[in-house]
């Protein structure tokens, strides 16, 4: 199995198993699907915090209000009453205005928070640390856990425009948004390594050749942004250690040519009464008690 270090830009995102053989169009669109679906889950787990935390989601109409303004537009949440956790809520407000402050309790909390951080460790960055491969099941197995456990707090469902809904069925509108700018589409996905594009037409044995022990590390970016940066010849790590390694060379050096810098003192010649004792007959002489 070729072995793939997927980056974006400089940043490590995930390791991926494939072959030779896979032609380059099924290779982007398998890695693609991935970075994407790891997009998704941390958006969802990011929504799910604030799920947790002030509850559903306020109509788009009521977002931003404060609540004398709500009372004076005489507007009415109508998803409120339908859309109760399980085991009751607790009421924590939301200060920015985005949900109604009807949060989950204690219990129901902990179900969100505690699938939020499997999911989060499913996928994350981490993996690839530690020598695990991502694959698009287990992004579909941490999807649906998050799903699960909304189900569970809220069995009656969360409001059509709520963005965690909207996840769950694909129909996201993440135009104007940060988030927006990270996902990349399948059609202007983009494979780099060694400076070269990977096309599409062609099999990945047309660039990393027949050997299946290989691993390579891979740029994903979008159509039109030219080449990536290429990787450096030396990692941040071995520059570390190799910095490390000369300063203490220095520091070596330094002191040796020190110690060189006096020992003509121990040298016969340099002893100011060596004559003197020399005439005297003294010398050589070994004192010891008797």
């Amino acid at each position: 199995m070729v072995r793939l270090h997927v980056k974006r830009g400089d940043e490590s995102q995930f390791l991926f198993d494939t072959t030779v053989s896979v032609s380059v169009d099924d290779l982007v669109k398998q890695v693609t699907a991935i970075y994407n679906g790891r997009l998704k889950v941390d958006r969802l787990c990011s929504e799910m915090g604030e799920l947790s935390e002030h509850g559903i989601t306020l109509p788009p109409n009521m977002q931003g209000l404060t609540d004398e303004q709500i009372a004076d537009l005489k507007l009415k949440d109508e998803w409120e009453e339908k859309c109760v956790p399980s085991g009751g809520s607790v009421f924590k407000k939301d200060e920015i205005g985005r949900r109604n402050g009807h949060a989950p309790n204690d219990n129901m909390k902990k179900v969100l928070q505690k699938t939020i951080e499997e999911a989060k460790a499913l996928v994350s960055k981490k993996q690839a640390e530690a020598n695990v491969c991502v694959t698009m099941e287990m992004v579909k197995d941490a999807l649906d856990q998050l799903r699960g456990a909304v189900m569970i707090v809220y069995p009656m469902g969360l409001p059509p425009h709520d963005p965690i809904r909207t996840e769950f069925e694909n129909t996201e509108d993440l135009s104007g948004t940060q988030a927006s700018q990270l996902v990349i589409e399948e059609p202007a996905a983009q494979l780099w390594w060694a400076g070269k594009e990977l096309q599409r037409n062609k099999k990945l044995l047309d660039f990393v050749g027949k050997n299946e022990k290989t691993k390579i590390i891979v740029k994903i970016q979008k159509r039109g942004q030219g080449a990536p940066a290429r990787e450096p010849v030396v990692s941040e790590e071995e520059q570390k250690k190799l910095m490390l390694y000369y300063h203490r060379r220095q520091e070596e050096l330094k002191k040796l040519e020190e110690d060189e810098d006096i020992s003509y003192l121990n040298s016969d010649w340099a002893d100011n009464h060596s004559l003197k004792r020399q005439f005297q007959g003294v010398k050589d002489i070994k004192w010891r008690p008797r």
